[in-house]
């Protein structure tokens, strides 16, 4: 997914529950803070979302806007209806949100996920797409391995969790460095 084409879909999303703001998670929230990502973070043909102040309204987008949907059949891309359950976020992720609006989006508002929160719910959510999304933004350096052990300490998650969440991480980490990638803050 391009840049325009999240916009393209915070403005339908914005239109079909009549919301002005939306919140934006999944991997292509990354487009809210990097417009412009390689290729490896941009392959999702769908955008997840929900209305800030209804997010009952998610049906709508999915109905309207979602898989299968003639949006889809006539953009080839979609939207996702989704609630706000559906990514496990860091404490404070609310505050850390990219703000996209332009004349594209209608001036409606898409509230995209910082770059850390996005990797910290993909690496909790701990899918093959998660981890293979995940590991491209720690090789292209959008996150540190510093920056997200750090804040795992602010996932809503047991201490268990937490400690095997760590562990992923590094080896997700160490195997980008086996396969011959320098990342930024690792020996």
């Amino acid at each position: 997914m391009e840049r325009e084409q999240l916009e393209h879909l915070i403005r339908a999303a914005a239109e079909v529950t009549q919301e002005y703001e939306l919140i934006v998670i999944g991997s292509q929230s990354l487009l809210g803070s990097v417009p412009h990502p390689p290729a490896a973070l941009k392959m999702s043909m769908e955008a997840d979302m929900y209305p800030l102040h209804a997010p009952e309204k998610f049906d709508l987008i999915d109905g309207a806007l979602g898989e299968g949907s003639y949006f889809h059949d006539t953009h080839r891309y979609y939207a996702q209806g989704v609630g706000p359950e559906t990514a496990t976020l860091p404490e404070g992720w609310q505050t850390r949100l990219h703000r996209v609006q332009t004349q594209a989006t209608d001036l409606k508002i898409g509230y995209c996920l910082d770059v850390t929160d996005l990797f910290l719910s993909k690496a909790f959510a701990n899918r093959e797409k998660d981890r293979e999304f995940n590991m491209a933004l720690l090789r292209y350096g959008y996150v540190t391995l510093a920056q997200t052990i750090d804040k795992v300490a602010l996932m809503p998650v047991s201490e268990d969790k937490k400690r095997d969440l760590r562990a992923r991480i590094r080896r997700w980490a160490k195997m980008l460095q086996d396969r011959g990638f320098k990342l930024p803050d690792t020996p």
